[in-house]
C-alpha cells in the first residue's frame, strides 16, 4: 500500500503541475456518481463474503454474476444520464467524460470477487504484484497524455487503463474463475445482510460528496479543483496508514468476533497505533502547508492551502470512524450500521444548511465539527458491544492529540522564524519535518504513550 500510495502521490504531483485546477475539478464533480455506482455494484455482498465463515464456489459465483449484471445496467444508465449531469454543473465537456470514465464500473466488477477472496485470505502479496504494475501503467498513460496536452482526458484514460490492467492481472494471479451458476438461496442470504450496508454506503457517498456538489454547483470548477487537491493530499497519510491496517483489521475482527474481550483489546491497540501515526503527520503537514504546496504543486495551487489546513484536522478522527463501524459489521448488526448512517446524515444536512451561509470556509469548518460529533455517534453502539464507551475511547486518544498539537505549535513558531529570514521552501520543509519527528518521539517517550512502545516492540520482532 505504501508503494501504491507513494507512486500515486508522485504522479498526482506531476499531473497537478501539468494540468489546471479546473481540470481536476471536473473529475472531482463525478465523485458522487462514481461512488454511488461502486456502492450499488457491490451492494454489501462482498463484505458479507468476507464475514461469512463457511463459503463454497457457489457463493462466490453468485455474487460475481450479480455484480457484473448490476455494473452493466448502471453503465447504460450513466450513458443516458450523462447530458443531464453535464447540464447540472453547466459543463458540457462532462458528457463524454462521464461516458468514458464509467467504463471502469464494468471492468472493476470483473475483478471484485478476486480481490474479495484475496482479502479474506489476507493474501496481500498477490495484491502487491497486481496493484503496483497496474498503477505504473495507468499513471504512465496519464502523465504522457497530460504532457501532450490532452487535459482532463489524461485523468480519464489513466483511470480506465489502470482498472483494465488490474483486472487482467487479478484474473491471472488470483487463480479463480466463476462457475456458471447463480444460487438464489445464497444470493438472498448475502443480499439480506448486504442490503443495509448498501443503503449505508449510498448515504455515505451522497454526504461525503455533498461539499463537492455544492462547491461545483455554486462556485467555479477551479474552486472544486482546489478543494479536491487539498482533500486528496490531506487523505494521503490517512489512507496510506488506514488502508494498510484496515485491510487486515476487518478479516481479523471477523475471526475473533465472538470473543468480546479480545476484540476490545485488539481494537484499542489498533486505534491508538493508527492515531499515533496519523495525528502528528496531519498536524505537521498543516503547519508547513504553504511551502509544501508551493514546492510540490507550484504557486497556482496556493489557494488550496487554507482548505488543506482545515481538512487536516478533519482527517484525524477518520480511522476511528472506520474501526467503530467495522465492529458493528463483524457483529452482524448491519441494521445498526444503517441506523447510525441515517442519524449522521441528518446531522450533516443541518450542519451544511447552517455553514453554507458562510461560504466555502464555513462548509469546511462545519465538516470538522461534524466529524467530532460523528465520533460520539459512532462509538455509542460499538462501545456497548465491547464495553468500551465513547468517554473511555476519548481518554485513550486525547494524550496523542494533545502531544501532536503541542509539537505542531513548536514547529509553527520555528517555521515563522525561518520564513522571516526568507529560507527556501525545501529547507523549511526539511527542518520542520526533522524537528517535528524528534520532538514528537521525545514527547511520546516522556509522557509514556503506549503506542510508541508497541511500535518499538513490533520493530524488534522484525
Amino acid at each position: 500500500m505504501f508503494g501504491t500510495q507513494g507512486i500515486g502521490l508522485v504522479v498526482s504531483i506531476i499531473l497537478a503541475r501539468l494540468l489546471l485546477p479546473a481540470e481536476f475539478g471536473l473529475i472531482a464533480m463525478l465523485g458522487i456518481f462514481l461512488g454511488l455506482a461502486a456502492t450499488l455494484i457491490n451492494s454489501g455482498l462482498t463484505t458479507s463474503l468476507i464475514r461469512t465463515e463457511n463459503l463454497d464456489e457457489e457463493d462466490y459465483s453468485t455474487v460475481f454474476f450479480f455484480n457484473l449484471g448490476v455494473s452493466c445496467f448502471l453503465y447504460g444508465l450513466i450513458v443516458l444520464l450523462a447530458p443531464y449531469i453535464a447540464s447540472f454543473y453547466n459543463q458540457p465537456v462532462l458528457t463524454p467524460v462521464v461516458r468514458v470514465y464509467s467504463i471502469t464500473f464494468v471492468i472493476n466488477a470483473f475483478s471484485a470477487i478476486q480481490v474479495t477472496r484475496l482479502n479474506k485470505c489476507m493474501d496481500f502479496k498477490t495484491q502487491l504484484k497486481v496493484s503496483i504494475p497496474s498503477l505504473v501503467i495507468g499513471c504512465t498513460v496519464g502523465v504522457t497524455m497530460a504532457y501532450m496536452g490532452y487535459g482532463v482526458w489524461s485523468l480519464v484514460w489513466s483511470a480506465v487503463i489502470q482498472s483494465f490492467a488490474s483486472a487482467v492481472q487479478l484474473w491471472y494471479f488470483a487463480k479463480w474463475k466463476p462457475l456458471w451458476v447463480f444460487n438464489i438461496e445464497k444470493f438472498k442470504f448475502h443480499f439480506h445482510y448486504g442490503i443495509k450496508l448498501m443503503f449505508s454506503g449510498i448515504l455515505d457517498i451522497l454526504f461525503t460528496n455533498a461539499y463537492t456538489i455544492i462547491i461545483g454547483k455554486f462556485f467555479a470548477p477551479a474552486q472544486v479543483g482546489f478543494y479536491n487537491r487539498a482533500e486528496s493530499l490531506q487523505m494521503f497519510p490517512v489512507s496510506a496508514i488506514n488502508s494498510i491496517i484496515g485491510k487486515v483489521t476487518f478479516p481479523l475482527f471477523a475471526t475473533i468476533q465472538n470473543d468480546d474481550e479480545r476484540l476490545k483489546m485488539v481494537y484499542k491497540k489498533i486505534m491508538q497505533m493508527v492515531l499515533f501515526l496519523v495525528t502528528p503527520t496531519l498536524v505537521l503537514m498543516a503547519v508547513v502547508a504553504e511551502p509544501l504546496f508551493r514546492l510540490l504543486l507550484t504557486e497556482k495551487w496556493l489557494p488550496a492551502v487554507p482548505y488543506f489546513q482545515i481538512l487536516c484536522f478533519n482527517g484525524i478522527l477518520y480511522p476511528i470512524h472506520s474501526y467503530n463501524l467495522q465492529i458493528l459489521v463483524v457483529k452482524g448488526r448491519s441494521d445498526l450500521f444503517l441506523k447510525l448512517e441515517i442519524i449522521k446524515k441528518i446531522l450533516t444536512v443541518v450542519i451544511i444548511l447552517i455553514s453554507f451561509q458562510f461560504g466555502i470556509y464555513g462548509l469546511l469548518y462545519g465538516s470538522v465539527i461534524g466529524s467530532v460529533l460523528c465520533f460520539f455517534i459512532n462509538t455509542h453502539y460499538s462501545g456497548k458491544f465491547l464495553n468500551y464507551t465513547a468517554w473511555q475511547q476519548t481518554k485513550d486518544i486525547l494524550p496523542i492529540i494533545f502531544v501532536s498539537i503541542g509539537v505542531g505549535g513548536l514547529v509553527l513558531v520555528s517555521d515563522l522564524v525561518l520564513k522571516n529570514y526568507y529560507f527556501i521552501d525545501f529547507f523549511r520543509l526539511a527542518f520542520g519535518s526533522v524537528l517535528g519527528i524528534i520532538l514528537y518521539i521525545s514527547a511520546a517517550y516522556l509522557f509514556k504513550l503506549s503506542s510508541l512502545f508497541e511500535l518499538i516492540t513490533i520493530a524488534k520482532r522484525q
